[in-house]
């Protein structure tokens, strides 16, 4: 008997890199690529900012696919990255999925990185790598929301595994590092006081800019009791990061816009988020 091979599914492989930089008082497109399922739009702008849209054509992901994302604002320039939707991470036989995301910002340019959130299925595997390159005197603003499992619909995520890796620097310096892990055993592992004492929604957000210590003491009024803010003042910049921790997505984005909102100052949340 001839042994039946498996069949060779297709993955997901996406790369998307945008740059702009600041002509006449207002930040431009410079250049754009995109390869695979990734795709950039730039809503009508309002402002001297320019925002990006990311979306991921394939609707989800699941072990073996690859996305890669890149942004790169030129010196004094302003640049503001979001999602078209939330990204779905599914079960995955086998492999995980891979998310890379690198960027740069140039000295007095702004940088926001504002995703929607990130939804784990059961038996997803994710592994996301966040990679930020700061100038001297530029700001960024860092969000990353992530689900496990969706109360509304009923979902429950009982083993999964999730991997989330950052690494910011300042000037060449390393101002911030952090590495999540979590799996097989999610639902045991959530359950637990010392991680979020049974929440399914959890958040961080890193704010870098001069003006961050001024913000501490609203951040905590809005993170409450269920999160937390601190402050400090690292490599010459001011650094204030937050946490949050909600039963659900509906009840972690209650409290997200208003914190989102409140660290992007004028600019505000991205249009697609309040559409």
């Amino acid at each position: 008997m001839i042994p039946v091979q498996p069949p060779v599914l297709q993955r997901v492989r996406a790369d998307g890199r945008v740059s702009v930089r600041q002509i006449d008082g207002r930040t431009r497109l410079h250049r754009l690529f995109q390869e695979g399922a990734a795709k950039i739009r730039f809503p009508a702008p309002e402002s001297a900012a320019l925002e990006a849209v990311l979306i991921n054509t394939a609707g989800g992901l699941t072990g073996g696919d690859r996305v890669e994302w890149s942004a790169d604002a030129a010196p004094g320039s302003s640049l503001s990255l979001t999602t078209q939707a939330c990204e779905k991470i599914y079960r995955a036989g086998t492999g995980r999925a891979e998310v890379s995301v690198a960027l740069k910002a140039g000295a007095g340019a702004r940088l926001c990185w504002l995703p929607q959130e990130t939804i784990l299925f059961d038996g997803a595997a994710l592994s996301r790598r966040l990679d930020v390159d700061l100038a001297q005197d530029a700001s960024a603003l860092i969000l990353e929301a992530t689900i496990f499992g969706r109360k509304a619909m009923g979902e429950r995520v009982d083993r999964a595994m999730f991997h989330d890796r950052w690494r910011v620097r300042h000037a060449g310096r390393l101002v911030h590092a952090e590495d999540f892990r979590i799996g097989p055993d999610v639902a045991d592992q959530l359950s637990r006081q010392a991680t979020t004492n049974g929440g399914r929604a959890v958040a961080t957000l890193l704010f870098l800019g001069e003006n961050a210590e001024e913000l501490l003491t609203s951040v905590r009024a809005l993170t409450g009791e269920a999160g937390s803010a601190s402050f400090w003042c690292v490599g010459g910049t001011g650094k204030l990061l937050a946490r949050i921790v909600a039963e659900d997505g509906y009840a972690l984005r209650r409290r997200l816009l208003p914190l989102a909102r409140l660290l992007n100052g004028q600019a505000g949340l991205p249009k697609i988020w309040t559409s």
